[in-house]
């Protein structure tokens, strides 16, 4: 009976990871550049805070988002009580991200193992379909809280890297499909769902069994649609940005993105062109001081 259920699971699991696959973008073929909407700054000066991060290799000029009223008033906070001075951009990774905001970096000697800091608070996440991982995106690090709440003081800033159509293709579809994965078996491991399955277990009917397990898969598929209502649509502004901007797509909806760099992209660059050591932390040290600017 227990290698009957196994298989029932294996096939409910397959049939509906299945279901899946996203829709092909509309086309293949690179657009014209009027067709693009890249994170490049514009002439006209969009609203919100710009904060101003020097650095050992120079400054950079972010914009926080109003979208993300939480996210900005703390980095707005912090930045006016001098929090950031003197951090060090403790990881680096190369056509990925540069992270700092660690409060153990200030004092750290060349030895330490950096990356665990704290200021003692999370931030609800504050996801938004139209912020997203592009190149130059201002993002909050966290760690693996089921509710995804932010740090209360660590940041990233990507640098990313292009991607082609295919590859956008395969993120969008691995990303969609782990999600309605980690739906399924939620369901599954219930109590109320674990003590049905156990009593048509019981009662020998493997047609009742079969029937209870389709009926499981539509209220996982109908969960899904629910926590995801957007997952299967295609923001084509945001494949063309990946495909000729950059970013790090497989970063959406995981991390609370909230600002985006508008002056200072080669600072960028250098420092996640850095060299580093082993735990991504640079050989030598990456400072900053941040203020606020109109």
């Amino acid at each position: 009976m227990k290698k009957f259920l196994l298989l029932t699971l294996t096939i409910l699991s397959v049939s509906f990871l299945g279901s899946a696959q996203t829709k092909k973008p509309a086309t293949t073929k690179k657009p014209e550049p009027k067709h693009t909407t890249v994170s490049k700054p514009k002439d006209t000066k969009p609203k919100g805070q710009r904060v101003e991060i020097s650095t050992d290799f120079g400054v950079m000029i972010v914009r926080l988002y109003d979208e993300t009223p939480l996210h900005r008033d703390n980095f707005i906070k912090l930045v006016k009580q001098g929090f950031y001075d003197s951090l060090m951009f403790h990881r680096v990774i190369k056509s990925f991200m540069i992270q700092g905001g660690d409060p153990t970096s200030k004092h750290a000697d060349s030895n330490a193992m950096l990356g665990a800091g704290d200021i003692g608070y999370k931030i609800p996440a504050e996801f938004n379909p139209s912020l997203y991982h592009k190149r130059g995106a201002l993002a909050a690090a966290r760690d693996n809280n089921p509710q995804q709440m932010s740090s209360g003081c660590q940041f990233y800033i990507v640098q990313g890297k292009t991607y082609t159509m295919q590859e956008l293709e395969q993120i969008i579809n691995s990303r969609n499909m782990s999600r309605k994965q980690e739906i399924l078996y939620s369901c599954y491991q219930s109590d109320t769902v674990q003590a049905a399955i156990s009593a048509l277990q019981n009662s020998g009917d493997k047609e009742l069994v079969r029937q209870y397990m389709e009926k499981l898969q539509v209220v996982a598929d109908d969960a899904y649609k629910s926590k995801y209502p957007n997952a299967e649509k295609i923001n084509n502004d945001q494949i063309l940005t990946y495909n000729q901007f950059g970013g790090t797509p497989h970063l959406d909806g995981a991390y609370t993105v909230f600002g985006e760099i508008e002056v200072g992209w080669e600072v960028l660059d250098k420092i996640a062109n850095s060299p580093t050591r082993p735990g991504d932390r640079p050989v030598e040290d990456i400072r900053m001081k941040m203020r606020l600017i109109k």
